[in-house]
Formats: C-alpha cells, sequence, structure tokens
C-alpha cells in the first residue's frame, strides 16, 4: 500500500529543500529527488551571490527579505558563515550611459563611481572602455552547499523523509489523494508540492495540467586563471550593466560568465564551446588580461516564467496542486523568504516575514496570473 504524507515535495533542490524545513513542523513530508543526490542541478552550478539589486522589484523584494536569515541563521542550521561580503560593481561603457542611470534611479543604495575610480576596484578593466560604474555594498558571496545542507538537516531532524534516484513518472488525483509514483514506490498525499526546476512544467503535465510556460535557459561558467603575482581575493563581483557579461574570484582564479541565457530542454547541462569562447570575448573586451586557457567549465539551467517572477502558490486548475518554481537567477539569494510565503500559503505559518508583507507580493507571484 502507498505510505501517506500530508505534502509531498518534488525536486530537492534549494526550492524543495528550504519548504521542506519549514513544512516538515506542520506534518508528515517527503521530499522525491530524481537524482542520486540533492541539488544536483541549477543550485549545485549556482554563482553563488547575494545581490539584492539583481532582477525585477518582485524578486528584489524577496531577496531583500532573505537577507536576515543569511547573516543570522537559526541555531544548528550551520557552523560556518552564509553569507562572506564582497561588493559588487556594475560597469557600463559609453553607449550604456541610459541604462546605468536608469540603475541609479531605481537602485537607491548603489553608490556611482566615474571611470577613474574602476582601476581602483578591479586593477585590469580597461577605462578606455568603460567609462562609469556603479557599487553595490550590501551583496556577497553564499555558501550554497551550507544552505542547502543547512535546510537539509533541519528537515530531516524534524522528522521529514528524503528519498533520492526517486524520478516521478506519474500523478494521478484520486478520492481526495494524490497518488505520486515513481520509477521504484508509490506515495499518497493530500498536496504535492511541483519544486521541480527545470522539470516544473513536465511535472504538471504528468499531473494532466498544461504548463505555466516556465522555460529552461542554458548558463555557461569559466574558470581562468588570475593576474600573476595580484591578489583579487577582495575583488568585487564585476557585472555588465545590461548583464552581458560577469566575473568574479572564485578560490584563486577569475569565474566568467557571459551571462548566457540559451533555451534548453530540461536536461544535465553541459557548456556549449561557443558560449565559452563568447564568455572569453566579452571578458577581454573590457579588461587588459589575456586569457591564456580555460581550466574548467560548466553549465547550469535558470528557468523562468514569461514575466521572469517566481510561481508560487495554488493551480487553481486542480486541488492540491502546488508550484515553487521559475527561480530563474535568484533561486538560492531568495530561498528563504520564498519558502516562508510558500509554507504561509500551504499551511497559514510563517518564520521570516510579516504576514501583510506576504500577501502584498502573493498576486505578483500566483500561478493564476500564466493561466489563460
Amino acid at each position: 500500500m502507498p505510505t501517506t504524507y500530508d505534502t509531498i515535495i518534488i525536486g530537492a533542490g534549494i526550492a524543495g529543500a528550504s519548504l521542506g524545513a519549514q513544512l516538515v513542523s506542520q506534518g508528515r513530508v517527503m521530499i522525491l529527488e530524481m537524482e542520486k543526490q540533492p541539488g544536483y542541478h541549477s543550485t549545485g552550478r549556482s554563482a553563488a551571490f547575494f545581490a539584492p539589486a539583481y532582477g525585477n522589484k518582485v524578486v528584489r523584494d524577496i531577496t531583500t527579505a532573505s537577507e536576515p536569515f543569511f547573516r543570522r541563521p537559526p541555531d544548528n542550521f550551520t557552523d560556518v558563515a552564509l553569507l562572506h561580503p564582497r561588493e559588487a560593481l556594475f560597469v557600463a561603457r559609453q553607449d550604456q550611459c541610459e541604462s546605468m542611470s536608469s540603475l541609479l534611479t531605481k537602485t537607491s543604495h548603489l553608490r556611482a563611481l566615474d571611470a577613474t575610480r574602476l582601476t581602483e576596484k578591479v586593477p585590469i578593466l580597461d577605462t578606455n572602455v568603460l567609462v562609469s560604474g556603479a557599487v553595490d555594498k550590501t551583496g556577497g558571496d553564499l555558501d550554497v552547499d551550507a544552505i542547502l545542507q543547512g535546510f537539509l538537516r533541519q528537515f530531516r531532524s524534524g522528522g521529514g523523509e528524503l528519498c533520492l534516484d526517486s524520478k516521478v513518472v506519474q500523478l494521478k488525483r484520486t478520492n481526495d489523494m494524490w497518488i505520486v509514483r515513481t520509477k521504484n514506490a508509490e506515495y499518497k498525499s493530500a498536496t504535492v508540492v511541483n519544486a521541480a526546476g527545470a522539470w516544473a512544467d513536465s511535472i504538471a503535465e504528468s499531473a494532466g495540467l498544461a504548463g505555466l510556460g516556465i522555460k529552461p535557459l542554458r548558463r555557461t561558467v569559466v574558470l581562468v586563471d588570475a593576474p600573476e603575482d595580484t591578489d583579487i581575493s577582495d575583488w568585487p563581483l564585476t557585472i555588465d550593466i545590461d548583464e552581458q557579461f560577469y566575473f568574479k574570484p572564485d578560490a584563486g582564479q577569475l569565474l566568467i560568465s557571459p551571462a548566457d541565457e540559451s533555451p534548453e530542454r530540461p536536461c544535465d547541462a553541459q557548456p556549449d564551446e561557443l558560449d565559452i569562447a563568447i564568455a572569453i570575448e566579452r571578458f577581454q573586451q573590457v579588461t587588459v588580461l589575456q586569457v591564456q586557457k580555460i581550466n574548467h567549465s560548466w553549465a547550469g539551467l535558470r528557468s523562468f516564467a514569461p514575466d521572469r517572477s517566481f510561481v508560487t502558490g495554488f493551480d487553481p486548475r486542480s486541488t492540491g496542486f502546488f508550484w515553487l518554481a521559475g527561480q530563474g537567477g535568484y533561486g538560492v539569494q531568495s530561498s528563504p523568504a520564498l519558502a516562508d510565503i510558500a509554507a504561509y500559503l500551504l499551511t497559514g505559518s510563517h518564520q521570516l516575514m510579516s504576514r501583510e508583507a506576504i500577501e502584498d507580493l502573493v498576486p505578483s507571484i500566483a500561478p493564476d496570473r500564466l493561466i489563460n
């Protein structure tokens, strides 16, 4: 006979793990993960930066609400710092001055820099190409593994069950319950949470629901040598104002991305040689450093709804089917507050945000907005 749960969460990435950690005190919860380890896809391949100025207003508001959690995590969540301060430096060419002005207008805590100040932050920047910048002192590097493992530790210690290598093959609503069938077993639950990342629309379709247009987009990252005899540890994350590239220190090397968004099917994403070449070309166009070799490269999938806001809430077309998807490139940095919103919608409980703040945000992230 199928084992019965109050809630089954599909996906053990940062979305599913953070929600599971909050729900476990409210009932019996199972997380099903198709891979042999949690966070294998987007979570494990994140560039791992907390950037409150990143994304649209809804994303920025939920990210900002997550900051207290990272700076002061709950007791026994972790024994390491989750957020390590690092500035973010937005840079612009002459033809991008309008974009820079727009960012400075809508993000009040940024401080404008002229070209002469850019090389004080990052000595390899080419001020013959770049004419202005803006610095954000509120961000920093996130320890993604510590965050994910902290949520999973909370989940397990509260009695939650995590089942790996358990791909969902069928979802069926019967007698007020969902029957969730994996390749190895069958489970029952009143509520199913779709936290499947790039596979979110596929999971919905297996439940007999049309997808919401959540598209996986591939992003490429490469690691290259830092300049010789240079301490880069305090360099900021450097971002093109129109997000055509970014780079930052990473364990003594430079991590570079062309900020690509190539449409991709849900899969174990691999880097494309052309995207690697574009990453290096864009980096070399704005710096005086010539890249001699690629030390390592990888790719991940960032899944976006059509309006690039999160998708969180019950699907009105079916009973007990809940979306926690469309986190795009903001999933890790927004996870505490987004899980808080999801827990409130599922159980009425919340820990991090006020009820009023949650209810103000709910219409902007509800699945209803994407259903014709």
